[in-house]
């Protein structure tokens, strides 16, 4: 059995999970990148239930609501509480260049993983370029 020992644990837990720390902020850990013609935005949320999970868009601000909740019932007997519970949310601005109507989301292995299609009109094009018959050269896109 664990026995507690430091009588200020319980007000420092409850100051890092509000407030962070440097070793665990008070914030989903994410990792966005970009391959090819989709960017990417992985977040950590292990031991989420992916019903608490909500991923909404408004007019370019995607925003990531998730709950870790407590295993309860009438048997269960609290020993040591050290992962942060409650309601994680982040924002991400998303650029112009994204079409969000067409974003996937999947859950694997605690990771909430977002697909975003980079938006036709931000995708390089080639100019083809024409010549006229006073010798100026016209562009045509």
């Amino acid at each position: 059995m664990l026995m507690r020992t430091d009588p200020f644990r319980e007000i420092d837990r409850l100051a890092e999970q509000f407030f962070g720390s440097t070793s665990r902020p008070a914030v989903m850990h994410m990792d966005a990148y970009r391959d090819g013609d989709y960017f990417y935005a992985a977040f950590d949320l292990p031991g989420v239930d992916p019903e608490s999970i909500d991923c909404t868009v408004q007019r370019n601000v995607l925003t990531v609501r998730a709950e870790r909740r407590r295993p309860s019932g009438d048997n269960v007997e609290l020993v040591a509480a050290e992962r942060p519970m409650g309601v994680f949310s982040r924002q991400l601005f998303l650029g112009e260049t994204l079409d969000t109507d067409k974003l996937e989301a999947g859950y694997d292995n605690g990771v909430l993983t977002l697909r975003i299609p980079v938006a036709e009109r931000a995708k390089p094009r080639r100019v083809t370029i024409s010549a006229t018959g006073n010798g100026r050269k016209e562009i045509k896109s």
